[in-house]
């Protein structure tokens, strides 16, 4: 390619294809140059509003000034040890803050990784070694990484497990309450019942793993009787409790952290995404004496803890509190949610509006042509998702069948920019 050769995007396009493999599924045509809060711009200068946020990953906006001054500051100092071999203050720092800010007065410590499927196969590991059990118990729906026991655990066939296997045994999946899709609290621990008596022995199970609000699974809220009762299973057979918090974590439900919504206590946190604001870390944080399980040298890896991001995270958590994020994670979703739960009563494909905070969803059902009968609606999100690009909105769809929209803006996003995309997500659903 000459280097008089404009860039566009449909030039970047052709050297992806031919550079880069299929596998790696990218939404969109276009490529972007730069951004600011929730705004982006591509390479042909379009501008974009970002309600996709890297999935969630960008709860303090891109290129936030306190987070650039930080890593600016840290790249002035070093970029890289690897902890393992010489340390470095900032790391012990934040997971000083990490076990302060989870919930619980006990005894805490924490560990530092690079993605949040890392940080899964360190808990399973933690839990392992911890309970000397190898087994496993994941839900329907979930989605834990892309990694093998990452992979294994999530509870989505197509397109994360698809020609991939064998995965990792000894885990288990129990159906996640749904409402909407005829699943209930009661079903879930009825199967988790089952599961003991016809598949494996309780003692044989190390850990249940569960994110608070499924992600990639729909965000389905889990209901509080299903923690509880997931609490106090795992006390009866000595089962640890692992809250997946990669997506549901600092402030994007309305609390710093999802839990903080149930009376109930894990045993482990997996964190990663927007505790780093879109540079690569990812934490465990769990009771002391389950952290101590592994022996000496049985974690860490050569990114782990990165000097930059562990800057990053130490931002993000100054921005959190010093500009009240949590509660305009509320307030962001409280507009949003009146204003899709007002789009109902025009656009019948809209099944179902739900979330915590601002992790919102708006799920779609549609008559099916041969049948009449209403089921999930992957066209209806496609045509809402188009209609809102076409405007300069980015929208992720999620759930099992495909068929929910998430909405995941910065937490920082200016007024006039949100009820900018609130206009354009009301014309967008007069389309689905």
């Amino acid at each position: 390619m000459s280097i008089n050769t404009p860039i566009s995007n449909q030039s970047l396009h052709e050297r992806r294809l031919a550079a880069t493999p299929r596998g790696i599924g990218v939404m969109v045509s276009f490529f972007i140059d730069r951004a600011l809060n929730a705004e982006v711009w591509d390479v042909e200068g379009r501008r974009y509003i970002d309600f996709a946020g890297g999935i969630a990953v960008l709860n303090t906006g891109h290129r936030h000034p306190k987070l650039v001054a930080a890593i600016e500051a840290q790249l002035a100092r070093f970029t890289h040890t690897c902890y393992q071999v010489l340390p470095y203050e900032n790391y012990v720092t934040l997971a000083e803050r990490i076990n302060a800010l989870t919930p619980g007065k006990h005894a805490k410590k924490t560990a530092f990784f690079s993605s949040g499927a890392e940080a899964v196969e360190n808990a399973v590991k933690i839990a392992r070694a911890s309970s000397g059990r190898p087994g496993i118990i994941a839900f329907s729906g979930g989605f834990h990484g892309r990694t093998m026991m990452a992979s294994a655990l999530t509870g989505k066939v197509v397109p994360y497990k698809v020609g991939f296997g064998p995965f990792p045994a000894e885990v288990y999946h129990l159906p996640f309450p749904m409402e909407l899709h005829g699943v209930s609290v009661e079903d879930s621990i009825n199967a988790l019942h089952t599961l003991f008596k016809a598949d494996v022995e309780a003692k044989r199970i190390a850990a249940i793993i569960i994110e608070p609000v499924q992600g990639e699974g729909g965000f389905y809220v889990a209901p509080p009787a299903l923690m509880t009762a997931l609490r106090e299973e795992c006390d009866e057979h000595g089962i640890l409790l692992i809250l997946d918090e990669v997506q549901t974590g600092f402030g994007r439900t309305g609390k710093l952290f999802a839990v903080e919504h149930y009376d109930v206590m894990p045993d482990i946190m997996v964190l990663a995404k927007s505790l780093a604001g879109g540079t690569t870390l990812s934490a465990v944080c769990g009771r002391a004496e389950v952290m101590d399980g592994p022996a000496p040298g049985g974690l860490g890896g050569t990114y782990a803890g990165n000097p930059l991001a562990i800057a990053a995270a130490h931002a993000v958590l100054d921005i959190i509190e010093e500009e009240g994020l949590i509660a305009r994670a509320n307030h962001l979703g409280e507009k949003l949610t009146v204003r899709l739960k007002a789009a109902q009563a025009t656009v019948p494909a809209l099944k179902e509006v739900r979330g915590l905070g601002s992790m919102i969803a708006a799920e779609f059902f549609e008559p099916n042509p041969r049948t009449g009968i209403n089921e999930p609606s992957t066209e209806a999100v496609k045509r809402v998702q188009q209609a809102a690009l076409e405007e300069g909105l980015i929208l992720l769809s999620c759930g099992v069948y495909a068929n929910a929209i998430r909405f995941l803006y910065p937490l920082t996003i200016e007024d006039e920019v949100f009820d900018e995309a609130l206009d354009i997500i009301d014309r967008a659903l007069a389309k689905a």
